[in-house]
């Protein structure tokens, strides 16, 4: 039986792979919320959560050219700290994951498609679930292959909004002063950048989940970093350029008070339809939940081959050579949170998840470090930068609203329950293969005397 994947991942797929996992459906609604609570100069904190989201990007390029596994986030926590640290990581990812995707399945099922035809959500939900598990077992290549077309399309809507809006300045029906506008009525220029950074920053997650690509990427030490940085860089352009344009077209209350922030830029240019809007929206969260969904599977099976999972998981199918089971179970998953919950609920925790297991990876890389004897054979980042990330991390903890840490614990709750049966499961496997040695040294040598 096959147990390993095949490397058929390029630097231009893992570059779109990337891209279009950054520019997921949030860009669409967040540029609202964060001139909710930054005002008008919303380019700020976008800028801010570039910066700050580089940092942890810098730690993943350097593990994932020196650890090339499916395990990703899971298996550098493993290797750091031991397999109960490892078991946390990677079942916070999987949670992250799992619950993305149940919440990109529902907001599928949302307004956006409502738009152009009625249909019930849960069939929406299944149908659309199924479609991309059957996509993701079919083939990574496959996958990608459609994720770089849709990619194509969201970042085509993206400039399309950033051409209007720059038509919109350029007719003199802009405001310019707005851009200079940080502040909000329960912030200062400091807390409203710092509340305005929070939400930015989920929206430029998504390139952690690119490690779990890396057994699957033909020259990983090569190709990795650059699509990274790469994928990185666009995005934050993208993001940069769209949050001087709405900014600068749309007054703030208007802004932050619109579910679409984006289609008040291209209602207020004209000459486009509203629909077509529809269309690439969904066309982003199809492709986000792709994504998402190709990271919760690969996670799932590396971490099922360390051991942290139930070995099952790791099972791949002969031929495609694609782990169809834990695409199955992760799938299933998702499908029971999408029809049980609603999106804000499952949204809500993703970020608190997600800064659990980038300050793991921050840490990882500094201890790492110290084991690592004679000159480095993969990518490696100023030694600063971990520890800016670890900071950054914990900046962002203390911005955390205190309904989603009690939401957030319970998920870390059982995930710390997790790594301590793994940690028990480890400790007994030592105790057996130390009493085995024992053993084995006490059987006599042959005398050769009969």
């Amino acid at each position: 039986m096959a147990t390993s994947l095949r490397r058929a991942v390029g630097t231009p797929l893992l570059y779109f792979f990337i891209l279009g996992d950054i520019l997921g459906a949030g860009v669409y609604v967040l540029v609202g919320e964060v001139a909710e609570q930054s005002g008008g100069a919303v380019w700020l904190p976008l800028l801010t959560a570039l910066v700050l989201a580089a940092l942890t990007a810098g730690s993943y390029a350097e593990l994932a050219t020196r650890y090339p596994r499916a395990g990703g986030s899971a298996h550098y926590a493993t290797t750091a700290f031991g397999p109960a640290a490892g078991s946390l990581v990677g079942f916070c990812m999987l949670a992250a994951g799992v619950v993305s995707v149940g919440a990109l399945a529902l907001a599928f099922a949302g307004d956006y498609l409502r738009a152009l035809v009625s249909l019930p959500t849960l069939l929406v939900v299944v149908v659309f679930l199924a479609v991309l598990a059957l996509l993701n077992i079919r083939g990574v290549k496959e996958s990608l292959g459609a994720n770089a077309v849709a990619t194509v399309v969201e970042v085509g809507g993206l400039l399309l909004v950033i051409g209007l809006g720059a038509w919109v300045v350029l007719r003199g029906d802009a405001d310019l002063g707005r851009l200079a506008e940080v502040g909000t009525g329960g912030h200062g220029v400091l807390g409203a950048t710092l509340a305005g950074t929070v939400l930015a920053y989920y929206s430029f997650v998504g390139f952690e989940t690119s490690v779990n690509l890396a057994e699957e990427v033909e020259r990983p030490r090569r190709s990795y970093p650059r699509a990274l940085f790469g994928a990185l860089l666009t995005a934050g352009v993208v993001y940069l350029l769209i949050g001087v344009v709405t900014s600068a077209s749309v007054p703030t209350d208007e802004l932050a008070g619109s579910s679409g922030p984006l289609l008040e830029v291209v209602r207020l240019a004209g000459g486009v339809p509203d629909w077509l809007f529809g269309v690439v929206a969904l066309v982003a969260v199809a492709n986000g939940a792709l994504l998402t969904g190709i990271m919760s599977s690969r996670l799932a099976y590396g971490m099922a081959r360390d051991g942290l999972l139930p070995s099952p998981l790791a099972r791949v199918l002969p031929g495609r050579r694609t782990p169809w089971v834990a695409v199955l179970a992760t799938s299933a998953l998702s499908l029971v949170l999408a029809l049980t919950g609603e999106v804000a609920a499952l949204a809500e925790t993703l970020v608190l998840l997600l800064l659990v297991v980038f300050t793991a990876v921050n840490a990882a890389v500094l201890v790492l470090r110290r084991r690592e004897g004679g000159e480095a054979d993969h990518f490696r980042v100023p030694t600063v930068l971990p520890w800016l990330g670890l900071a950054s991390c914990l900046l962002l903890f203390t911005r955390i609203d205190g309904a989603v840490w009690l939401r957030g614990l319970v998920l870390l709750g059982l995930g710390a329950l997790l790594a301590a049966v793994n940690a028990v499961r480890a400790r007994r496997g030592g105790r057996d293969r130390d009493a085995a040695g024992a053993g084995d040294a006490e059987v006599p040598e042959p005398s050769g005397r009969s």
